[in-house]
């Protein structure tokens, strides 16, 4: 009675796949909905970390010297005052050795978003490059200069039984050729070299150079009598100066200094015109820091220098800061520093061993 509908082949295998996509459909387009609306939301997620301010996390200030010394000192005072000037917190981590190139190799290394700086210094980015024949890294050419923030004068200290002043001390050991020695914290420091540099002022004066392992073995080599001379900066030799255990005869800044206006010049004392050999500090990120960040760090800088909290704390460094002297200056010091210290580094012919 009834007739039975038969579809052509390809009219029902038509009709079987419509019928299975439409069925398929719904929980098709769900899927790819959602995936669509992930998608949305992970690239407004970034778009919005992308657009938040710096800095939104902590920064981390890497000292590139053990702990204790007075550029650990001045370097954790200045994380504290950044902290305030930036409203975020700055961590320091010190990366000791090889004369500090260490941590600044690895500040090099990391990425240039302004979360990690160094607290270089003249030994890591003055000397560091002219004393090694296979550096890590240029001092110039792999870091963003951010500001330099201070200066420290190297003073020249003898044993209280040394003559009163510079220039008889100098006239003793000319008189008294291979008789007498200096100590410095090191082979290479540049408190050795600033040791030399007075050497070469007088006539490459006839004193010979014992290193130490430090400050805090050549200070009291010279309170003992082991040597005669120590160069060292004002903030390790003041306080026993002032003991009267050892008696600082010149200072190697070009005017004296405030905090110690009792103790005159090298070029004062030795009747010299050009004689100056500081320790410098310099706040730098590796190579390639936008110039927004390094606006926002060279300014809340300034701020922080300017802290009469840290320029207190300063004083009892007997460090100097600096101010205004950011990014391109900063990196014009360093270069002015570099080819001032060539031709010295030349002539004493001192590489440090690999």
């Amino acid at each position: 009675m009834y007739k039975t509908l038969r579809l052509p082949f390809h009219a029902s295998n038509h009709l079987t796949t419509h019928l299975f996509l439409n069925r398929l459909a719904s929980p098709l387009s769900k899927i790819l909905q959602a995936g669509l609306t992930l998608l949305i939301f992970s690239t407004s997620c970034f778009s919005i970390a992308q657009a938040q301010p710096y800095p939104n996390r902590p920064i981390k200030l890497i000292i590139p010297f053990p702990p204790g010394g007075p550029t650990d000192l001045f370097g954790r005072q200045y994380a504290q005052s950044m902290s305030i000037a930036l409203n975020n917190p700055v961590i320091t981590e010190n990366k000791g050795g090889a004369a500090g190139a260490i941590g600044s190799a690895e500040v090099k290394r990391s990425k240039p978003d302004g979360y990690t700086l160094l607290f270089g210094t003249i030994s890591t980015h003055g000397l560091y490059n002219l004393l090694n024949s296979k550096p890590q890294y240029d001092a110039v050419k792999d870091f963003s200069h951010i500001a330099m923030i201070g200066e420290a004068p190297v003073g020249f200290a003898v044993h209280p039984s040394m003559p009163n002043t510079l220039k008889e001390f100098v006239q003793l050991v000319r008189s008294n050729p291979t008789k007498y020695q200096y100590g410095s914290a090191g082979e290479g420091t540049f408190l050795h070299i600033a040791g030399e540099q007075l050497k070469l002022a007088n006539g490459n004066l006839p004193i010979q150079h014992i290193p130490y392992r430090g400050s805090g073995q050549s200070l009291p080599a010279l309170m003992a009598g082991e040597v005669s001379m120590t160069a060292d900066t004002l903030s390790v030799l003041i306080h026993q100066h002032r003991a009267g255990k050892i008696r600082i005869l010149g200072l190697g800044s070009s005017k004296r200094f405030l905090i110690a206006p009792d103790i005159p010049t090298v070029n004062e004392a030795l009747g010299l015109k050009n004689f100056e050999t500081m320790a410098w500090y310099v706040i730098m990120a590796p190579i390639g820091l936008p110039s927004n960040i390094m606006t926002e760090l060279t300014t809340a800088s300034n701020k922080a220098l300017s802290d009469p909290v840290m320029i207190e704390k300063l004083n009892s460094l007997s460090i100097q800061p600096t101010v205004d002297m950011t990014d391109t200056k900063a990196t014009d010091f360093i270069k002015h520093e570099i080819n001032k210290l060539t031709p010295l580094i030349q002539a004493l012919s001192i590489k440090l061993a690999e």
